[in-house]
């Protein structure tokens, strides 16, 4: 092969000058004179170059932000990171709560629950940029939170009662994760910093998965009304969350020839989706169509024949005293649910589908092995495992068809 070079390379040139100067580096971190917090250079995508302050006098600590902001800057994320940066907590609040809380997004409860934790969060983090949260402020706030008391208004001001409890603390520090979870998916935060974040005190009263033997399901429905009774059936058999998605039903969402049932609205977009029903499930429907009459709900309101029934909870109660069961919420029917699914053999990839869960972590907050369960298992052990001799193959014969 002849190579053929320019003239101007024979007579002394340089072959570096047929090319674009290359850039020794993407940035560098430099000192500017009178402060010791160390300075950042780098180009943007459109080769704009960019000077700002890593806010810190550690070098390494400025190095690591010059990484991230041309990690940003090759992903196509450098001004919503920067946006993010710019913007406060008080102002994401107040977008949180008007784009991922209210109706539809979430229940009007929900929405009201975010509401009252977020009053109180905005006093403490209002100000505060979104990236300059830590998870030391974060636990310094809990702490803060927990010697307070509560303060309810009266006529002449305020009255304090006793101190705040964890769970309610606990409530404001899960609004919280969320919202910052929501910022990370925005890509206006790298990471939460919820994550770093461990509760102050431990904390009762949380969810927990409850398991109903059948036995005990059985002597809940002897001593429940018809309607509960159906309820519970319906619950255990498929898995429905109870005021969300079974109570505001209608019957034509039901269709028993087929046996499934479609659910329009639910508390995640996976729970949106048919769900099958089994023998026992379309069953209890049948019963409660028949109980309902000619009003569009299958669970109609006893106070407003035009609306739907809003709450178990008085007569669950009572269900559960007069059959003499310590107390349990009613939602704890879908952990009973997936918990027989697990101990049936399917697999949790599976019973995650069949609860409608997006995550499967999810799936082991519902399901819970019992130790009867366990012991079951526990017979199922091979104590010769890799010991055993092949069994040898069966002797191979010709089979005439017909």
């Amino acid at each position: 092969m002849n190579l053929q070079f320019p003239t101007k390379l024979i007579n002394g040139g340089s072959l570096a000058n047929l090319f674009p100067r290359a850039r020794k580096y993407d940035g560098v971190v430099y000192p500017r004179t009178g402060t010791s917090i160390w300075w950042i250079r780098y180009r943007d995508r459109n080769g704009v170059p960019r000077r700002e302050s890593s806010l810190t006098a550690d070098w390494q600590e400025a190095n690591k932000r010059l990484r991230e902001r041309l990690r940003s800057r090759d992903d196509n994320l450098l001004e919503i990171r920067r946006k993010g940066e710019a913007l406060t907590y008080g102002q994401w609040a107040d977008f949180f709560l008007e784009t991922y809380s209210k109706p539809p997004m979430r229940a009007a409860k929900t929405h009201e629950a975010n509401g009252r934790c977020i009053m109180h969060l905005k006093t403490a983090l209002g100000m505060s940029k979104l990236g300059d949260i830590t998870a030391d402020s974060i636990e310094s706030y809990l702490r803060d939170r927990l010697r307070q008391r509560v303060r309810v208004k009266v006529k002449i001001g305020h009255r304090q009662l006793g101190p705040i409890k964890p769970t309610t603390v606990h409530q404001e520090f899960r609004v919280l994760r969320r919202m910052l979870n929501v910022a990370v998916r925005k890509k206006l935060l790298l990471a939460n910093p919820c994550s770093g974040v461990e509760f102050p005190v431990a904390v009762k009263g949380l969810f927990r998965p409850h398991y109903v033997t059948w036995s005990q399901q059985q002597r809940i429905e002897s001593h429940a009304s018809e309607c509960l009774r159906n309820a519970v059936r319906i619950i255990t058999e498929t898995g429905l969350r109870v005021y969300k998605e079974l109570t505001p039903m209608r019957k034509d969402q039901v269709d028993i020839q087929n046996a499934v049932v479609w659910i329009p609205d639910s508390k995640t977009p996976n729970g949106v989706a048919e769900v099958p029903l089994s023998p026992l499930a379309i069953q209890a429907f049948i019963s409660q169509m028949a109980i309902t009459g000619e009003g569009p709900f299958l669970f109609p309101s006893d106070r407003n024949r035009s609306g739907h029934q809003t709450t178990f909870k008085t007569v669950w109660r009572k269900t559960l005293r007069r059959a003499k069961i310590p107390y349990f919420r009613i939602y704890d029917l879908r952990s009973t649910y997936a918990t027989r699914l697990s101990a049936g053999g399917v697999a949790d990839e599976w019973v995650t589908q069949m609860l409608r869960q997006g995550d499967a972590q999810v799936f082991k907050k519902y399901s819970q092995m019992k130790l009867q369960m366990k012991r079951e298992a526990l017979e199922k052990i091979n104590r010769r495992a890799n010991e055993m001799v092949p069994a040898s193959p069966a002797p191979m014969c010709t089979v005439m068809m017909q």
